[in-house]
C-alpha cells in the first residue's frame, strides 16, 4: 500500500475518533497527501477564495493551475453533490477536477467522469472508525498520479475556444458576485474600489451585477486580444499579457493592468490564471485561420467577440445587438457613400474630407462630413472601443 495514503487514512481516523470532526478538519491531511504524491506541485487551500466560489484546492506548478479538488464532508453523497449548480459550473469550466468526501474520489476530465475509487468505509472496526480497502488504496494512488499528469487539451478551433472561454467567464462573473455578497454593500475592498471607479468614469448607475459581467468579459476578451498579439518566446501568462497589448494605447494598458495585473484580487486570480493557461496552450494560428475561413471576416480578433458572447450569454448578445455586419456589406456601404459624396456633393476626398465650413447658425464651424454611429453595443463593446480593442 502507498505509505502516503496509509498515513492519510490514519490522520482521518484520529480526527474521527475525536467525535467533532467537520469537512474543514480533514483539509490539512488531504493537502499533505496531495503534495506528497506530487513533488513540485502545490495544493493551495485558501478560505477567502473558497468563500467566493473557488474549489477547495487549486493544484499548481508555480503559478500555473494543473487541476482542482472539491472536498465535501465524510459521508456526504457525491452523487447528489455532483448534481449541484456549483459542481456543474466547475465541471463545465475546469478541465481537470476531483470531487471527494475524503474517502471516495471522483475524477473528471473536460467535464466528463473519468474514474472513481474508494479507499475506506466509515464504521467501528476494531480500534479504528475506518475500514480500509487495500485495492482502493492502490487505485487511489493510480488515480491521483493520473490526475497530476493529466495533459491539458490544446484548443485548435474557434468554436471550442469560444465555449471554453465563455465557461470560465461565467465562473469569474459568479465569483465576483459572490465576493460582493460576502463583503456587503459598504465594503471597501479592491473590487468595490474598481466598481466605484467604473461608476465615476463610465456608467454612473452601474450595478454590481453588471460590473461583474463587464469585468469578466473584459478580462477574458482582453486576454484573448493579448494572446493574439503574443509573439514572444516567453510563455503567455496573465502577468505578461500586459506587454502584448499595444503601447500606442496607454489607456488600455493601464486599465488591463488594474483589473488583471499583479494586483488582481486573489479571489478571482486562480480562474483568470486558468484562462491564461487555456490561451497559452491554444493553437492561435489554427484558431484564427479557422475563424476567418468559416466567417469570411478579415479581422477575427475583433469579430470573435460575437462568437464568444453567443457562448457566454446568448440573451445578452441579442439584447445588445452584437451581430457584426458582414464585411462585404460594410465595404459596399462605405464605397457607395464615398462615391455619392464625390459625385453629388463635389467633395473630392469623399469620406476622407475633413475640412470645415461656417455653421449656418453663426456659431463656429462644422465639419463637411461627419459619421454617426448610434449603436453603442454592449458595455464591453463600449469599453473596448474606448480602450482601442476594436477599431472604428
Amino acid at each position: 500500500m502507498s505509505v502516503a495514503v496509509t498515513v492519510y487514512l490514519e490522520q482521518l481516523a484520529q480526527a474521527l475518533k475525536q467525535g467533532n470532526a467537520t469537512e474543514h478538519t480533514h483539509r490539512p491531511a488531504l493537502k499533505t497527501l496531495l503534495e506528497s504524491l506530487a513533488p513540485g506541485l502545490t495544493a493551495t487551500n485558501e478560505p477567502k477564495r473558497i468563500a467566493c466560489g473557488s474549489p477547495d484546492f487549486v493544484i499548481s506548478r508555480g503559478t500555473v493551475p494543473m487541476g482542482y479538488v472539491e472536498a465535501k464532508d465524510i459521508g456526504v453523497s457525491l452523487a447528489e453533490a455532483e448534481k449541484s449548480p456549483q459542481l456543474k459550473r466547475y465541471r463545465e469550466s475546469l478541465g481537470n477536477l476531483i470531487l471527494t468526501d475524503y474517502l471516495e474520489f471522483r475524477w473528471y476530465v473536460g467535464g466528463e467522469h473519468r474514474k472513481t475509487t474508494r479507499v475506506a468505509d466509515v464504521g467501528v472496526h476494531g480500534n479504528t472508525p475506518l475500514r480500509c480497502d487495500k485495492l482502493g488504496v492502490v487505485a487511489l494512488t493510480d488515480l491521483l498520479t493520473a490526475f497530476f499528469n493529466q495533459q491539458a487539451t490544446v484548443v485548435g478551433n474557434a468554436r471550442e475556444l469560444a465555449l471554453r472561454m465563455a465557461a470560465l467567464a461565467r465562473l469569474i462573473r459568479d465569483t465576483i458576485n459572490a465576493a460582493f455578497t460576502a463583503e456587503g454593500v459598504n465594503a471597501s475592498g479592491s473590487l468595490h474600489s474598481q466598481l466605484d471607479g467604473f461608476r465615476r468614469v463610465l456608467i454612473h448607475d452601474l450595478t454590481s451585477d453588471r460590473f461583474a459581467d463587464m469585468y469578466a468579459q473584459t478580462i477574458c476578451y482582453g486576454l484573448f486580444a493579448a494572446r493574439c498579439n503574443h509573439h514572444s518566446p516567453e510563455s503567455f501568462s496573465r502577468m505578461n499579457a500586459l506587454f502584448d497589448l499595444p503601447r500606442t494605447n496607454p489607456f488600455l494598458r493601464r486599465m488591463f493592468n488594474q483589473i488583471a495585473g499583479a494586483d488582481l484580487d486573489d479571489r478571482i486570480a486562480w480562474a483568470v490564471d486558468d484562462l491564461a493557461g487555456l490561451l497559452a496552450r491554444a493553437d492561435m494560428a489554427a484558431i484564427l485561420a479557422d475563424f476567418g475561413q468559416r466567417t469570411r471576416r478579415q479581422d477575427p480578433v475583433v469579430h470573435f467577440y460575437e462568437s464568444f458572447l453567443a457562448a457566454y450569454d446568448p440573451k445578452l448578445r441579442e439584447s445588445c445587438g452584437v451581430y457584426y455586419t458582414p464585411e462585404p456589406v460594410v465595404s459596399y456601404i462605405v464605397r457607395s457613400a464615398d462615391q455619392l459624396l464625390k459625385r453629388d456633393f463635389r467633395l473630392k476626398d469623399g469620406l476622407a474630407s475633413s475640412s470645415t465650413i461656417d455653421n449656418p447658425t453663426g456659431k463656429g464651424k462644422i465639419h463637411k462630413v461627419q459619421i454617426l454611429g448610434p449603436a453603442a453595443g454592449s458595455p464591453l463593446t463600449i469599453c473596448c472601443t474606448i480602450s482601442g480593442l476594436s477599431r472604428p
